[in-house]
């Protein structure tokens, strides 16, 4: 999980796990100052910082998780890019709004979501399966098996 954005070059990566790369565009559709005021207002960045997601390894592969509540599978994208970029994306549209309506609130994010990351070398990347249930995706990344060292013992002859 990242933690802090850069505004340059719109990338930013943790310093904790330089697999994470995330694409933040701070001031894309940034409206302007009369529109904020707006209840209809949603904040775009705001939803996508809001994509959160777990990556654990277990002996077997690569795990991760993401919270996507309120979202469907086919609003959801899994996807590698360039062999060995898992990318996570998606779009949570705005209710469809009656003309009559009068909004007194709105806490609830639309917009898209977009998260990167770059898979270690012992990635199977031709069997990434994703399953998602009950707003939580989860993405199952297989690991190669660690080839132990084949050791060959070589008989000692002497000189005489």
């Amino acid at each position: 999980m990242s933690i802090i954005p850069s505004i340059f070059g719109g990338r930013r990566s943790n310093v904790f796990d330089p697999f994470s790369l995330d694409v933040w565009d701070l001031f894309k559709d940034f409206p302007s100052t009369s529109a904020l005021s707006s209840p209809q207002f949603s904040n775009k960045t705001e939803a996508f910082a809001n994509a959160r997601i777990d990556w654990k390894e277990t002996p077997e592969a690569h795990v991760f998780k993401a919270d996507l509540p309120g979202l469907k599978k086919e609003e959801v994208k899994v996807e590698l890019e360039e062999g060995r970029v898992l990318q996570i994306s998606g779009e949570r549209s705005r209710e469809h709004e009656e003309k009559n309506d009068k909004w007194h609130r709105v806490e609830r994010s639309s917009g898209k979501f977009l998260r990167r990351f770059r898979l270690p070398e012992n990635a199977k990347v031709d069997q990434v399966k994703a399953a998602m249930e009950n707003g939580i995706l989860t993405v199952t990344v297989p690991k190669e098996e660690v080839k132990k060292p084949e050791v060959k013992a070589i008989e000692i002859s002497g000189w005489n």
